[in-house]
């Protein structure tokens, strides 16, 4: 005869297995459905011929100022004047601290609020002793194997030049927006975008512009990235991490190493950052991640559909299988990466001084004064001095997900690809569109283009290359999105 003991645990982990199971199948889906629109008829080879040809203008965006990259945006502007030229007789085009491009295409009702549509114009160079493993030349702007290749087809010609191909294919068919439709198009974003976007938002800004709705570059949709997940995931950023570099100095009394004492400034800052890199930031699987979470689970199969629908009690094991990735593991956190070190210069002479710089990438929530306070606990040594390094940014406001701008892309990406999941996600990098932020009421980061894990090394990386199936659902999406912009407006 069981013992009553080993009864109760059996009823009670009855008892949880059952609540477990409920909780994994009470969460519907939250992907709604739409029916699929009159399919855009697009001249990819044309629109892929005139994307080489953007990519062929070496717009590179250097540390310092180059005459070079100055006149290749200058032929970049003439070049889509030539290019584009019903959306050049319909838009108004300034340029903006000389180099950047803000076009107006006033809509039919000023009541209605306007909205922005953000690309830029300069890419990052092609690191040296690379070129040879290209499979095409970085800025040669080839057409062949279903691919546009060459420097910017993602990162950003790529949106840029689908955005005008969507405004001059509407411009061709008459269509009169309702609402003021704003495209900004930075020279700088590589930098920091401080002569480029900030400008460009702060010349809205004086004369009372107010967005409902800003769109640049950002997440993708990733295919095969999320174990558990079938479908193709659109993540929508809603949000892009801060920025702080934090300078570590310690100090000691110089001298010969044949003498040393019992603290040096090179050990003092070595037991520093041990103690920094074993003492991470909290994570956390709220905010962000957990609408994210809370949208894939429905979609999930198996175990993972388990454990993500019941966050409550299997929280810490989520987030710890999250964290074994760095990719995942910076979505939950505010990172810490110790990037420079310096001190000493000489073999046998101890230094007076040695010097850490560690970049975090912080977390909406977090901010610059958290990460400094962290900082100096987790070190526990008053003889380190924290300083602020010049460029800090905080994290962006978090875009709502319940507001007229999220439903309005994910109608958008549900329409033409119904096949995929939507959920909000987090930029990891900075974009242009956090310049925005001050004068918008939602601020989105997506580009729908497909990408394995594989692909994701093109970023900035080698073989940057778009198919040509992406391209001209790019113009599709842009296309598709100016229309709706209408069906989600508030009478």
């Amino acid at each position: 005869m069981l013992r009553r003991p080993f009864v109760l645990f059996l009823i009670v982990v009855g008892a949880l297995a059952a609540i477990l199971t409920v909780n994994s199948w009470r969460h519907g889906s939250r992907q709604r459905q739409f029916a699929s629109p009159a399919r855009l008829e697009v001249d990819v080879d044309a629109a892929a011929a005139r994307l080489a040809g953007a990519v062929r203008l070496r717009t590179v965006s250097y540390e310092a100022p180059s005459a070079e990259s100055r006149a290749a945006l200058l032929q970049l502007h003439a070049y889509l004047e030539a290019s584009f030229p019903r959306l050049h007789a319909r838009l108004r085009r300034e340029t903006v601290n000389a180099l950047s491009l803000l076009y107006t295409w006033p809509g039919s009702d000023p009541a209605a609020a306007p909205i922005l549509l953000m690309a830029h114009q300069d890419v990052v160079p092609v690191a040296s002793g690379s070129e040879g493993a290209w499979h095409a030349q970085p800025f040669g702007g080839e057409i062949r194997d279903g691919y546009v290749w060459g420097r910017g087809t993602w990162d950003d010609k790529g949106n840029l030049m689908a955005i005008l191909e969507a405004v001059e294919l509407l411009a061709a068919s008459g269509y009169q927006p309702r609402q003021t439709v704003y495209l900004a198009f930075g020279h700088d974003e590589e930098n920091g975008g401080e002569a480029g976007a900030r400008a460009i938002a702060e010349l809205l800004r004086s004369r009372g512009v107010h967005l409902a709705l800003v769109v640049d570059e950002g997440l993708l949709i990733g295919e095969g990235m999320i174990a558990g997940l079938d479908a193709p995931a659109a993540m929508i950023g809603v949000a892009e991490k801060g920025a702080v570099t934090l300078k570590l100095t310690a100090t000691a009394a110089p001298g010969h190493s044949s003498m040393p004492g019992r603290r040096s400034a090179i050990g003092a800052l070595a037991s520093a950052l041990a103690r920094l890199e074993h003492a991470p930031m909290p994570a956390t699987l709220g905010g962000t991640a957990g609408e994210m979470l809370d949208s894939l689970a429905p979609e999930m199969h198996g175990l993972n559909r388990l454990l993500l629908s019941n966050r409550w009690l299997f929280g810490r094991l989520i987030a710890s299988r999250l964290a074994q990735s760095p990719a995942t593991n910076a979505f939950l956190r505010t990172t810490t990466a110790e990037t420079i070190v310096r001190g000493g210069n000489k073999e046998n002479v101890l230094p007076g001084s040695a010097e850490a710089w560690v970049n975090f990438r912080l977390l909406p929530g977090d901010s610059v004064a958290a990460v400094v306070a962290h900082t100096r606990h987790a070190i526990g040594d008053d003889g380190i001095d924290v300083e602020v390094s010049p460029g800090a940014v905080e994290a962006s406001p978090v875009a709502p997900t319940a507001g007229r701008g999220y439903a309005l892309i994910e109608r958008t990406v549900r329409e033409l690809h119904p096949d995929t999941v939507v959920a909000p996600g987090l930029m990891i990098g900075a974009t242009d569109s956090r310049h925005m932020a001050a004068i918008a009421d939602g601020v989105y980061r997506f580009s729908p283009i497909h990408a394995t894990s594989r692909d994701l090394a093109r970023f900035h990386g080698t073989d940057e290359r778009i198919s040509l199936a992406d391209y001209s659902g790019l113009i599709r999406y842009y296309e598709r999105l100016l229309r709706n912009v209408e069906a989600t407006q508030s009478p």
